[in-house]
């Protein structure tokens, strides 16, 4: 449980990386882009704090392999998703946090898999 709520809290200030980027970002370029933009600058953070802090495990090229494959797939979530609201209407500032409802719980579920002790 106590690695969930590290996870929730590393993921939520990635978020906030990640959607401040995109809101900064969405000023000067198509919204699309700018929201991948917001994607990478929060990967980055993510990757490092979710080794350290969330799974107590040093940085490692297998590691960065199997955090990066799960990121293929929330990426992929992440910009279909994001994609349908936006194409149904739902507001650019919300759509974003919608996104997130389905793609932390996903990520986790893989993460846990990469990082788990064998």
């Amino acid at each position: 449980m106590a690695q969930f709520v590290r996870f929730c809290v590393n993921g939520g200030v990635s978020a906030g990386i990640h959607y401040g980027v995109y809101v900064l970002a969405m000023q000067f370029i198509q919204i699309d882009i700018a929201y991948s933009i917001g994607y990478i600058v929060s990967f980055i953070y993510n990757y490092f704090m979710t080794c350290y802090w969330t799974f107590h495990a040093r940085p490692t090229w297998m590691r960065l392999l199997g955090f990066s494959g799960s990121h293929v797939v929330n990426y992929l979530i992440h910009v279909v998703l994001f994609h349908l609201l936006t194409v149904w209407g739902v507001h650019r500032l919300l759509a974003p946090v919608l996104v997130l409802m389905v793609a932390v719980p996903t990520n986790f579920l893989i993460l846990r898999y990469v990082y788990k002790k064998r």
